[in-house]
């Protein structure tokens, strides 16, 4: 039996719906989760921790700050060390934030995607991918407080009509397509935009080549040729 593979989408939505649940016995008085709390840090540390594992350690900069400030924040909550001896260790982030321009360096800025599906989440920081085959089907895109570029131009095969599925929370997607794309946004904006920037032409041909649709809010998805 053949297993499909639990998308970045999918695993960040879950995350953020257990959370909710766990917030929502305590509210409610069903049950009391208030001693979770104390391990919220954690939480984002983990959520660093992902960052930086899904973008295969291209995004850096952002993941390493968030678990160092969490992981701090973690240590002073359960009372290993106190507030004082945290700010002391203040010149860490600057390391960081050194050591994510070297990393930046040395790896590729632009990510090949050499399949005919993305799966891209971007978390407190960026990614900037390439679709490298001919074919394409669709996929996924998560911006959260970060941003995503993807560029579909090299894609010249079609079997029927790509699906791209965007969540954008304070953060932005910009989806770069071949010029002669007929594109169908069905995203739904909350404090946000999504729009088609490309110039309007005489021509056009009827069949849609791909559908984004999604959910935005405080950010934007942007359509660009």
């Amino acid at each position: 039996m053949a297993y499909r593979r639990i998308s970045n989408q999918v695993a960040v939505g879950g995350a953020i719906v257990v959370v909710g649940l766990v917030l929502l016995a305590n509210s409610t008085g069903l049950y009391d989760t208030s001693g979770l709390f104390r391990y919220i840090p954690s939480l984002f540390v983990l959520v660093g921790l992902y960052a930086l594992v899904a973008s295969g350690f291209r995004n850096v900069g952002g993941p390493l700050v968030l678990i160092a400030v969490a992981g701090a924040w973690q240590a002073v909550a359960l009372d290993l060390v106190t507030g004082s001896q945290v700010l002391s260790l203040w010149p860490v982030l600057i390391v960081i934030l050194g050591l994510s321009v070297v990393l930046g360096r040395v790896r590729s800025s632009v990510e090949p995607v050499t399949g005919d599906r993305v799966d891209l989440v971007a978390i407190f920081g960026g990614r900037n991918a390439r679709v490298t085959s001919n074919r394409f089907t669709g996929g996924a895109i998560t911006a959260l407080f970060g941003a995503v570029e993807l560029d579909l131009r090299d894609v010249v095969e079609l079997e029927d009509t790509a699906r791209i599925n965007v969540t954008s929370l304070f953060g932005g997607a910009e989806i770069t397509v071949p010029r002669g794309w007929n594109v169908q946004i069905d995203v739904i904006p909350i404090f946000g935009g999504a729009e088609d920037e490309r110039p309007r032409r005489e021509i056009e041909h009827d069949r849609v080549d791909l559908v984004v649709s999604g959910f935005c809010g405080f950010g934007g998805v942007s359509i660009k040729d």
